[in-house]
């Protein structure tokens, strides 16, 4: 996650090196368009690396798509910029986060699936949220190495060139996790598949030649999944771009506030994860994203409002006092608990509602359709919108919109599955 999100926290600096500096908000958009792209990727990853994962194992997978994905971020560093090779350098940039996208696709699926089919029936909701603690945790590093690389560096050489730093510091995050990865088990339940001799043959066949299984796969997709994206990339991402790129609150401020609420919210995936292990999945899912619903537009209202009132244009930026840094710190962790409600008991309710021996292919692929279009594409939507509207607001009606959906939805058609057996 660190991978995948050190381009989102370095979307507003990056866009001047590989795309024209003559208009700043269209190279922005364009470096969002490449964020997006690789968000679109995802659900090809997941047709691609769930049928391995199914076909010949979790662990396998898994070390394969650890080495595109590190592999991506790592070559990143190393692209010249639009001034010195012109076009081919967006390119080039679009490629690897395809990439990226591709392997996070295989990467997620995988890791549900492994957590879930070890961890203990009455705790799987517990167990498998400490899984969704690591995107949350993989933008709160993300945003560290970057403050502290430029805090060494300085603001201009940064800009100009220190960026590429937390990118290739991702090597050391591939070595480490491949000695960990290659040591793993496989997973017991696709052990069991495996020598009884029922792994399927062809699961992405199978994952859509049951009625039944078409039906749970839009259930989850739109029921769960499109919410639950849009309310975490909202809660996080775009808050980020809101207070930075259309408040304009310094670069260092947004990032410490943002860094700030991750680490008040990060626990709360577990504690909501550990909470559906006794009253269920469904009610606190569609409970944050009803919460972001309602409450988005007061809040980022209310965002706007302090930086009025606390904040002080200094040399084209807005400096706050340090009572409006803990009043946004505050919107912002209640935006995170709303993306834990949502997110925490995801991967326990994937897991359970399909069955073993196409899990891997059934969850990858709605999970990474409707999460990575649907809510990685949300900080382009909402910021284009803003943009084309001459709104600060405007965005934000497009989370509101998605969430309202899925919460009517899920209410109608959504099982619950805690308390179901994984193993058929």
């Amino acid at each position: 996650w660190y991978d995948f999100y050190i381009f989102g926290s370095l979307s507003a600096i990056i866009s001047l090196s590989f795309f024209p500096k003559d208009d700043p908000t269209a190279a922005f958009l364009s470096t969002l368009a490449a964020f997006g792209a690789g968000f679109i990727a995802r659900p090809f990853g997941g047709v691609i690396f769930g049928r391995l994962g199914d076909r010949i194992g979790r662990k396998y997978t898994f070390l394969l798509t650890l080495l595109l994905m590190g592999g991506s971020t790592f070559a990143i560093a190393f692209i010249p910029s639009y001034s010195q090779i012109g076009l081919v350098a967006p390119a080039i940039l679009l490629l690897l986060r395809i990439i990226q996208g591709l392997a996070l696709g295989g990467e997620y699926g995988g890791a549900a699936t492994y957590v879930a089919e070890y961890a203990p029936d009455a705790h799987r909701g517990k167990y498998t949220s400490y899984i969704q603690t690591t995107a949350t945790l993989g933008f709160f590093v993300s945003i560290i190495v970057v403050l502290v690389c430029q805090n060494i560096i300085g603001a201009e050489d940064f800009k100009e060139w220190g960026w590429r730093i937390p990118f290739a510091l991702s090597g050391i995050l591939v070595v480490v996790s491949y000695f960990i990865r290659r040591n793993m088990h496989e997973s017991p339940l696709f052990s069991k598949l495996k020598a009884e001799g029922r792994l399927s043959k062809n699961p992405l066949k199978e994952a859509f030649a049951s009625k039944e299984n078409r039906r749970l796969m839009l259930i989850a997709m739109f029921g769960a999944i499109v919410g639950q994206g849009v309310v975490w990339h909202t809660g996080q991402f775009y808050a980020q771009i809101f207070i930075n790129k259309i408040l304009q609150v310094d670069f260092v401020t947004t990032n410490l506030v943002i860094a700030a609420s991750l680490v008040v919210g990060t626990p709360l995936f577990v504690v909501f994860g550990s909470l559906s292990d006794r009253v269920g999945r469904k009610v606190i899912m569609l409970g944050g994203m009803a919460l972001a619903a309602i409450f988005y537009y007061p809040l980022f209202a209310w965002m706007s409002d302090i930086v009025g009132k606390e904040g002080t244009m200094v040399d084209g930026a807005v400096q706050l006092t340090n009572w409006g840094k803990i009043e946004l710190a505050f919107i912002c962790c209640l935006l995170v608990t709303f993306a834990a409600m949502a997110y925490g008991p995801i991967a326990a309710f994937l897991v359970e509602l399909f069955p073993t021996k196409i899990r891997y292919t059934s969850l990858s692929i709605p999970y990474h359709f409707a999460n990575g279009v649907f809510g990685g594409c949300a900080p382009f939507v909402a910021t284009w919108l803003g943009a084309a509207t001459h709104s600060n607001f405007a965005g934000i009606f497009y989370p509101i919109t998605l969430a309202a959906i899925t919460v009517i939805v899920g209410i109608i058609y959504l099982p619950e599955t805690k308390g179901r057996p994984i193993m058929d």
